[in-house]
C-alpha cells in the first residue's frame, strides 16, 4: 500500500470510534487469558508502544524489534518499541522515549497519528498503550543493545496478505491454546502485538481487505 494513501486512511480512521476489542480478539491466543481471581486494578502497570508508519520505496512499513533474548519471559519475541512510563510521562512521550532508545528513533521527524486502544496483557500485568505515529522518510535505526536483537521493517502488505496469517496450537504454561499469528520477515508475531496489528489492520479496512 502506498504510503501517503495509507496514512490519509488512517487520519480518517482515527475521527470515528475505534474497532477495540473487537479487532484484538481476531487475533487473541484463545482462550483468552484474564487478569488472575482477586488481582486489583491497582497493581497494573503501564505501557507505551509505538507503531510507526514510514515509507520504503513509497510503500508502507513498519517497525517491530526482536526482542533480546535474555529478557525474561519475553525474550526473543517480536514486538513494538516500547516499555514502562515513568512518572509524569504522557503514553505519547513515553512511546516515543522508548523508541528511540531501543531503536534510536530520531524524534524530530515524526508526528503522532493519534492513540489505539489500550490491551490488558495479565501474564505481565502491564496494560499497553499503543500510539500510532508517522515518519514520511524512512528513519535511521539502530537496535540498543542488550534490549533489540533484530529490527523488523515489515511491509503492511505482507500483513494484509492472507498467506501470512495463520493459526498454530501449542501448550503455553500449562494451558492447551490455539494462537494466530503472522509469519513475516522470517518470524511469528503472535500475542500482544499481534492484537495491537489487528486493530491498525482494521482501520485500514481488513479483514474485508482479503
Amino acid at each position: 500500500m502506498h504510503y501517503s494513501e495509507l496514512v490519509d486512511r488512517l487520519e480518517r480512521a482515527l475521527k470515528s470510534p475505534l474497532p477495540g476489542s473487537a479487532a484484538h480478539d481476531l487475533l487473541s491466543p484463545q482462550p483468552r487469558r484474564q487478569w488472575p481471581e482477586g488481582f486489583h486494578p491497582s497493581r497494573v502497570r503501564n505501557a507505551a508502544g509505538l507503531l510507526l508508519v514510514f515509507p520504503v520505496a513509497e510503500r508502507a512499513h513498519i517497525v517491530l524489534t526482536v526482542r533480546a533474548g535474555t529478557l525474561g519471559r519475553h525474550g526473543g519475541q517480536v514486538s513494538l518499541p516500547g516499555g514502562v512510563v515513568d512518572p509524569g510521562e504522557t503514553f505519547d512521550q513515553a512511546a516515543l522515549r522508548e523508541a528511540h532508545e531501543e531503536v534510536g528513533l530520531p524524534l524530530d521527524a515524526v508526528r503522532v497519528l493519534g492513540d489505539l486502544t489500550p490491551l490488558d496483557i495479565p501474564v505481565s500485568g502491564f496494560r499497553l498503550h499503543p500510539i500510532l505515529a508517522a515518519a514520511d522518510e524512512r528513519p535511521p535505526l539502530k537496535p540498543a543493545a542488550g534490549e533489540v536483537a533484530a529490527i523488523l521493517e515489515v511491509p503492511v502488505e505482507d500483513l494484509l496478505n492472507p498467506a501470512h496469517l495463520r493459526s498454530t496450537d501449542r501448550e503455553r504454561d500449562g494451558r492447551r491454546l490455539t494462537i494466530p499469528a503472522f509469519f513475516v520477515a522470517g518470524h511469528e508475531i503472535w500475542g500482544a502485538t499481534a492484537m495491537v496489528l489487528a486493530e491498525f489492520l482494521a482501520l485500514l479496512g481488513w479483514p474485508s481487505d482479503f
